[in-house]
């Protein structure tokens, strides 16, 4: 079992920057892959960012790359994520995620623990 704690959502005007943490409780979080979604009202939960068990190798979808970059301090059993340049389209409720295993994927079904969302508001 994983325990997830997400923290740093907020509101923020366009271009501005928030950084996202999810602090892990429970088994082996150094192995395993970590995901990061988004759920805006009245659409699916997004794909963000994945990162593996160590820094060298992560994977976001375009809408978000070369703005959104995916981190973690094994030592501190902590995954961030940080968010640069964020536009309106951004606003959502943030979650991390925890797979079983240490390969990233991009799908929530692959994901069997869940926090409980952080909220991240971007006016225009």
């Amino acid at each position: 079992q994983v325990w997830l704690v997400e923290s740093g959502g907020g509101s923020v005007q366009a271009g501005g920057s928030l950084r996202l943490s999810c602090v892990a409780s429970g088994r082996a979080f150094s192995s395993r892959a970590m995901g990061w979604f988004r759920q805006a009202p009245g659409k699916e939960r997004e794909f963000v960012a994945a990162i593996g068990w160590n820094n060298d190798n992560t994977y976001s979808p375009d809408s978000v790359k070369g703005r959104f970059t995916v981190s973690r301090d094994n030592a501190k059993n902590t995954v961030y994520l940080q968010m640069n340049s964020l536009k309106p389209e951004d606003t959502a409720i943030y979650y991390c995620a925890a797979r079983s295993t240490g390969v990233i994927a991009a799908t929530p079904d692959e994901y069997p623990f869940w926090g409980q969302g952080t909220q991240v508001t971007v006016s225009s």
